[in-house]
């Protein structure tokens, strides 16, 4: 979605986001415990920024339903 429709731009968060994630495939196939605390701590930022986005997701899909609510999966 772009600005001019009034939605978020997201091509560059997402670009990140998958960035992050083949990023840490990489290190997690190749690393040998223990793992470095700097990669636990990107990991952790990581896991935190993919919550949030989950969460700020839920709250742009439940703002076009009737309901107000996020609808339920169809697993």
């Amino acid at each position: 979605m772009s600005e001019e429709q009034g939605g978020p731009v997201l091509d560059s968060t997402l670009a990140e986001w998958f960035t992050a994630r083949e990023e840490t495939t990489r290190h997690l196939q190749s690393a040998t415990p223990p793992v470095d605390t700097a990669w636990v701590q990107r990991l952790a930022d990581l896991l935190a920024t993919e919550r949030s986005w989950q969460d700020q997701y839920t709250e742009l899909i439940a703002v076009g339903r009737r309901d107000g609510r996020f609808p339920p999966s169809n697993r």
